[in-house]
């Protein structure tokens, strides 16, 4: 059981450098300075949130479709490999983009953001077979905080091929950055191996053929969607979820983009990113004994009122301490919340559905992130039209974010846990 708990976190510590290194990281500055146009960021912000809302928009059709056909034919590491093995080939093909080819850079993203995020759909709906109700807080908690140490080792090696080209034998930064999307991939690739070999994915009978698996998988979605709506806790958990992590992720995708329009370099970016992921590191498994001592739903709370906190503080940041003050509590809370909620989900949907139901959990997380980018782009290019001030306009837009993290709160509320809990044994 260890040998498989281990190996599943440690997919986190492997993708977790895409998160990172790319999606954080670099692939919002070099896009912005190297491959869009440098002289005008908001045009630039705008078009990074449309690339990420377009892969999320693509996630939220196939997740749940595919989680029903991966319940029924036991194909969830199968997926798993495939979109895992899109997402590495074309991070290193990231790497081949040429200078001012924006539209096909924004293309490569949107693809490997498919494969990351598909991936995750069936890494998140393994959970339930590495753990059981006793330490399944722990166990999705161990994977963000592998990923968080696994992804800050890596973006401090890539941090050093940029910033000392010539020690790694590149001629400039510029090819320190694309050597870094290789070593991404060839990271992710690496550090996957274990999940493939050591997790065994729970097999239900299923008689059919693959033909009439994937058939039955459409009616299932369909079914599952209704099932749904009748199980009041987890729709309702749902729709919470869905509103609060639009503001996290959307933080995590835009941060380095907001950061590098307010005026700080390249440099103080990567720096922030590498805080957040050793602070993390730490904060995520702490968070996971906050929540035991406090309830697990209190633990959602928090970190949603931290959020707040985080994006009222950022609208005054203009000194680079301050910056990075607000990055330690982004660590602070970033991990815990997202580790949190998955095992909240993992508590009250049915094992045997695992993968179909977590398809609807990542759909709703990967909704979220179509509406939140394309919202503070656009409001932060629809500000900036109308003042002119770029700098303005970036804290407008990220303030925007707030009132998710309200309305979520509030659906969060009305969940009743342990009445989730109960029905979710009745499946069984």
């Amino acid at each position: 059981m260890k040998k498989s708990m281990y190996s599943w976190a440690l997919y986190d510590w492997a993708n977790s450098a895409f998160a990172t290194t790319v999606m954080a990281g670099f692939f919002p500055i070099f896009f912005a300075q190297y491959w869009s146009n440098p002289d005008n960021l908001s045009v630039s912000t705008f078009y990074l949130g449309l690339g990420n809302s377009i892969a999320s928009m693509i996630i939220v059709f196939l997740a749940p479709i595919l989680g029903a056909i991966a319940d029924r034919g036991t194909y969830k590491k199968r997926f798993l490999i495939f979109f895992a093995f899109l997402g590495i080939l074309m991070t290193a093909g990231l790497a081949l983009v040429g200078q001012g080819m924006w539209q096909m850079a924004l293309l490569v993203y949107v693809v490997a953001t498919i494969g990351f995020s598909g991936a995750n759909t069936f890494y998140d709906s393994l959970l339930p077979a590495v753990s059981n109700k006793d330490n399944v807080d722990y166990v999705s908690a161990l994977g963000y905080s592998l990923g968080y140490i696994g992804g800050g080792i890596l973006i401090v090696i890539n941090f050093l091929m940029i910033s000392y080209p010539a020690s790694f034998g590149f001629a400039d930064s510029v090819e320190g950055i694309k050597w870094s999307f290789v070593s991404v991939a060839l990271w992710w690739l690496l550090f996957s191996i274990p999940i493939v070999l050591f997790v065994k994915e729970p097999k239900y009978h299923n008689p059919e053929t693959t033909l009439q698996t994937i058939k039955s998988g459409l009616r299932q979605f369909k079914n599952t969607f209704n099932e749904i709506k009748h199980l009041k806790v987890v729709a309702t958990f749902l729709i919470a979820y869905w509103l609060y992590i639009d503001g996290v992720d959307t933080t995590v995708r835009m941060a380095a983009d907001f950061a590098i329009t307010i005026g700080f370099d390249s440099s103080s970016v990567m720096g922030a990113l590498v805080l957040i992921q050793f602070i993390a590191f730490v904060a995520t498994l702490i968070y996971v004994k906050f929540s035991d001592r406090i309830g697990i739903k209190n633990a959602i709370y928090v970190g949603i009122v931290a959020y707040i906190i985080i994006l009222l503080s950022a609208y005054f940041v203009e000194e680079l301490w301050q910056f990075y003050a607000v990055a330690s509590l982004i660590g602070c809370f970033q991990g815990g919340i997202q580790a949190i909620s998955r095992s909240l989900y993992a508590r009250i949907i049915p094992e045997d559905k695992s993968a179909e139901f977590f398809g609807f959990y990542n759909m709703l997380g990967k909704f979220a992130a179509v509406i939140g980018p394309v919202m503070m782009g656009s409001i932060t290019l629809l500000v900036s039209n109308m003042t002119g001030d770029q700098i303005f306009s970036a804290r407008i837009g990220l303030q925007s974010l707030i009132i998710l993290f309200v309305l979520g709160a509030f659906v969060l509320s009305k969940v009743d846990i342990a009445e989730g809990e109960r029905i979710a044994k009745k499946h069984l």
